[in-house]
């Protein structure tokens, strides 16, 4: 290969190296946020959790309480 040849294809990937770099850092940086909003999710579906088990186990006043009344008149 001549000494230009091995100029243009060192030129050819210097530039497609730097072309592509542009897309590396989007992917790794879309990566780190969807990383970041799942951790800042977590809490907030743990506390859901917590809400429903604590709401499910307990009873229903008010409707034991309409069962057995009487409608106003």
């Amino acid at each position: 290969m001549s000494r230009l040849g091995r100029c243009l294809a060192a030129g050819l990937l210097a530039g497609a190296s730097l072309g592509l770099s542009g897309c590396v850092v989007g992917t790794v940086v879309g990566a780190a946020v969807d990383v970041g909003v799942e951790v800042v999710k977590v809490p907030f579906k743990v506390g859901k959790g917590i809400y429903d088990v604590m709401k499910d186990d307990a009873p229903d006043k008010t409707k034991a309480a309409d069962a057995g009344a009487k409608p106003k008149e």
